[in-house]
């Protein structure tokens, strides 16, 4: 049973929130400001995943996930009343793997949690050749979820771990942004490319060089070309 970490300053909304994730099997724990929201998470060390809002006291969302990102790639999902492409973009920079603006369906919610954590739990399934990805200098450990790019390590985040791995997957594929949101993202997404662009962004260079293997198809999305020499 997956613990997850519910942070909101109203305590109305934890509740709604708990009561669905309870609902489908999951353990909740809460936290009602940025501090706590830390102090629970430290107390916590399995928690599997975190649904944090951005205006709360004396931390707010981002701060808290700049903190966690320090020590820790757990998954975040930020909730927000904000829909300015400035805050998104902030929120991404900082390691958040999903957003969702209130109001929201608690039903879809649960529904990003559960493609989350079974992605998760895909990903770290029993050490093998099937979970090796090897192409053009880039080791994709799936079990381990370690990437190297020409013998060093590169720290990427969780949505962006499964962005290069879907990409190096479908090597030499056009991908349309539709397909890669329906595929990595997992659910059907309210927002706009710029999700997409935004995480691809950051995935280039993250990859320095070898982030132009990730090629941009104009006016339908991406391309993944290992034998492209940029």
């Amino acid at each position: 049973m997956a613990k997850i970490l519910v942070v909101d300053d109203e305590a109305r909304m934890r509740k709604l929130i708990r009561d669905f994730l309870v609902r489908a099997g999951y353990d909740v724990i809460e936290a009602g400001d940025g501090q706590e929201a830390l102090d629970e998470f430290r107390a916590n060390p399995d928690t599997a995943l975190l649904i944090l809002d951005v205006m709360m006291p004396k931390k707010d969302g981002y701060e808290v996930t700049k903190e966690l990102r320090q020590t820790s790639k757990v998954p975040i999902i930020m909730l927000t009343a904000k829909s300015e492409e400035k805050d998104e973009l902030q929120g991404f920079d900082l390691g958040i793997d999903e957003y969702v603006t209130k109001p929201f369906s608690p039903k879809t919610l649960v529904a990003r949690v559960d493609a989350i954590l079974r992605r998760a739990q895909d990903q770290t399934g029993e050490a093998g050749e099937d979970n090796k990805l090897e192409v053009a200098g880039i080791v994709i450990d799936k079990a381990a979820h370690t990437i190297t790019i020409d013998g060093q390590a590169v720290d990427l985040s969780f949505k962006e771990f499964e962005l290069l791995t879907y990409f190096v997957e479908n090597d030499g594929i056009a991908l349309s942004r539709e397909k890669i949101l329906n595929n990595v993202w997992n659910y059907d997404y309210y927002g706009d490319a710029r999700t997409i662009d935004t995480h691809v962004k950051k995935l280039r260079s993250k990859m320095g060089a070898k982030g132009e293997l990730i090629r941009t198809i104009w006016g339908m999305g991406y391309k993944f070309d290992s034998k492209s020499q940029g």
